[in-house]
Formats: C-alpha cells, sequence, structure tokens
C-alpha cells in the first residue's frame, strides 16, 4: 500500500514564492495541492430514511505537499451525488490563495478559505471543499512535528467510547439482530439503528426487538435522519421512551431550530443533531436555543479540524458532551482530545478497504494511533478504478 503523487488526478500548483518568518528564517509554505475524486461502491447497499437507497459514496482526497517536499492528506465525502463540486472548489479556488503560504498557519489558511469562497455558499459544498484541505494542513504540521493530532490538540485520552453506526432502515429485523450481534463481536459496546419507516408503529416495534435483543443496559440510539415533522417526532419519541435509548438523532430537518427545541422539551428523549449543520455558527444557534443535547459535527464537512475543535469547545462552554457524524479514522483525533467527548460514531462509509491500518476497536473503545497526524495512508492503487475524471 502506498500513499503517493504520480499517476492522474487534478494536481494543480503555482509558482514558489519563498517566504520567511520575522526573523528572517525561511519557513514552509504550500507548493501545490492534489485533488482526486472518487465513486466508491459500498460492500453492502445501505438504506436511510431521506438518502434512500445508497449504492455507494462520493469520496474527494485532497493531498497538500509543502516546499520541503512533506504532504498532508485530507478528504471529505458525499452520500449518492454533489462531491465532484468540493474537487472543483478546491482546485480552483482554493490551490490560488493556499500557494506559497505558511503551511503551519492553518487559521490563517483557514480564514483564507472562507473569504475565497463565503459569497458562493458560507456552508454545504464550500465547508466541505474547506474540510478537506483544513485536514490536509493539520496533518502536514502534525506529520512534521511529528506527533499524532490529538497528542498536538491536547491530548485528553487516546481511548474514545465508540458506537456502531447501523444504516439499516429496510433491514429485515432478523438481519437487524444479526447485524447487532455482528457489532459486538467487533467490539462494539453501544449500537445506533435508524428509524423512520412509512409507519412510526414499525419504527417502535423494530427498536422494542432491538432492545430485547441487545438487554436493558446496553447502548442504543435511533437515528431519523430528518425525517419528520417536529410534531411527529414528539409522538414518535413518546413513544420510544420506554427503551431508554442514549439519543434520538436529527429527529427533523437542520433548518427548523424551534422544532428540536419542542422535540427536546417535549419528547421525553435527549436529542443529537449536527451532521448537517456546515458552520460554527449554526451550532451556535442551535446549542444556545436550547435544542441540542449532544452536538454531532462532521469534520469533513463542518471546516474540518479547526471548525470542529470549536464546536467541541462551544459544547463544553454550555456544559454538553460532544458526540461525532462520519470519518471516524479523522475524527478519534479531536474525541481523543476533548474532554466533554462521549459516544463517536464508526460509521457505515468506513474506508477500512482502503487503509493500511484501519481505526483499532478494543472493548467499546476506539484506539487514537501513535502514528505522526493522523496516521492514514490510503492504498490509491486500490482507489484507482474507483476515480473519476484525470488531470485538470
Amino acid at each position: 500500500m502506498r500513499q503517493d503523487h504520480g499517476g492522474a488526478g487534478r494536481h494543480l500548483a503555482h509558482p514558489r514564492r519563498p517566504s520567511f518568518d520575522r526573523s528572517g528564517a525561511p519557513v514552509s509554505t504550500v507548493e501545490s495541492v492534489r485533488t482526486d475524486f472518487y465513486q466508491v461502491p459500498l460492500p453492502v447497499v445501505l438504506t436511510d430514511s431521506t438518502h434512500g437507497v445508497i449504492p455507494h459514496f462520493e469520496l474527494v482526497t485532497v493531498r497538500v505537499t509543502d516546499s520541503d517536499g512533506a504532504t498532508g492528506l485530507g478528504y471529505t465525502y458525499a452520500v449518492n451525488s454533489g462531491a465532484e463540486a468540493f474537487a472543483v472548489l478546491v482546485d480552483r479556488y482554493l490551490t490560488p490563495v493556499l500557494t506559497g503560504e505558511d503551511v503551519d498557519r492553518t487559521e490563517h489558511l483557514w480564514q483564507r478559505m472562507w473569504w475565497a469562497l463565503h459569497y458562493a455558499g458560507r456552508g454545504g459544498h464550500a465547508t466541505s471543499a474547506i474540510s478537506a484541505v483544513d485536514i490536509a494542513l493539520w496533518d502536514l504540521r502534525a506529520r512534521r512535528a511529528g506527533q499524532p493530532l490529538w497528542r498536538l490538540f491536547g491530548g485528553y485520552d487516546p481511548r474514545v467510547p465508540v458506537y456502531a453506526g447501523g444504516i439499516d432502515l429496510d433491514f429485515p429485523i432478523e438481519q437487524l439482530l444479526e447485524q447487532a450481534d455482528r457489532f459486538r463481536k467487533e467490539g462494539f459496546r453501544a449500537i445506533k439503528m435508524k428509524v423512520g419507516r412509512a409507519s412510526w408503529r414499525e419504527d417502535v416495534e423494530r427498536v422494542a426487538r432491538m432492545r430485547e435483543h441487545l438487554g436493558d443496559d446496553f447502548p442504543l440510539m435511533a437515528d431519523a435522519n430528518m425525517k419528520w415533522s417536529a410534531d411527529q417526532a414528539i409522538r414518535t419519541a413518546r413513544a420510544l421512551a420506554e427503551f431508554d435509548l442514549v439519543w434520538l438523532e436529527e429527529p427533523t430537518i437542520p433548518d427548523d431550530v424551534a422544532g428540536h427545541v419542542r422535540v427536546l422539551r417535549e419528547g421525553g428523549l435527549p436529542v443529537a443533531t449536527g451532521e448537517n449543520l456546515h458552520t460554527l455558527y449554526e451550532f451556535q444557534n442551535m446549542i444556545t436555543a436550547g435544542a441540542v443535547t449532544f452536538p454531532e459535527p462532521d469534520v469533513c464537512n463542518v471546516g474540518g479540524m479547526t471548525v470542529f475543535r470549536k464546536v467541541a469547545a462551544l459544547a463544553e462552554a454550555h456544559n454538553l458532551p460532544v458526540t461525532s457524524h462520519g470519518a471516524h479514522d479523522l475524527t478519534v483525533h479531536l474525541m481523543a482530545a476533548a474532554p466533554n467527548r462521549t459516544y463517536m460514531e464508526a460509521h457505515g462509509f468506513g474506508l477500512e478497504r482502503y487503509l493500511a491500518e484501519p481505526m483499532q476497536i478494543v472493548d467499546g473503545a476506539a484506539i487514537a494511533p501513535e502514528r505522526p497526524g493522523h496516521g492514514l495512508t490510503f492504498d490509491f492503487d486500490a482507489l484507482e478504478p474507483h476515480r473519476v475524471g484525470g488531470t485538470t
């Protein structure tokens, strides 16, 4: 397995500009940025209540190389469609504002990227593109320092409680229970299942069966993927309350902050939300309104590691635990540095098949690696059949 810079792909650079600090000493600068876009088939077709059938996910990788020849790796993703736009934004608009800049000034570079794309989005595609670059920059910085990211970020605890994030809305009951047994054999001590079927009574029946199968004390979450109105969510939450869920996730659309407040106050269950919030300010609105129990950023769409850390700190300032969505092999570093962390999601879109050393799970905990940076080494040869497009 290898992480190289050859072959086809988007690989853009601008002329190098020597850079120096205030003492006159040379500093390492961004030399080039390469992006690659892939459509990655999933081993099992997955389903949820809003995205429907999910046969593959879209992946964009970003490799930032500095003037000393060192490289950092980042990535972002989308469900079914839209990720190619992230690559275009990185290529056409972010690379020019990064090239020649000091690679260690991650906050400065984040602000340059944010304002370069601000008028075009303030979130969504813009922050997904920024996320991939920001992750690569932090990886590069930590590799240069010879430290794993979780230590560079403060190093709270490398053992992070983890749950298995099932994407299983259309699984028959027996398949759902078999999956739960497999998760437990893999070392998970908490599980999330999907809800949001055509009838809320079906959801209640499926959660009841899972609770009976797992036992009273096993941590269980349910994820509606924004399926319901606030009134529907309240009704279903009340019906699910007897099953002692850790949380009900995304009960309604992320735009409905007032609806989230009602669900949390009237539904009788804790609420997790945030995978579809794309800025720090959206999290501030949700948290200060009292609309969420477990803020849930995704490092690949919220603005990267720079913003994820700010969301975790914002949650801590409001005495809230932080959880996460997706990209567990990256997120484990962020959660390992957050004193208010709770369960981290191990996501169904995992890249284990394309990684030299996938994340370890031991007795219900994900273990943050000691390798420099985030420690991921992609097998780009294995990904190559799924790459879309060529050199730009």
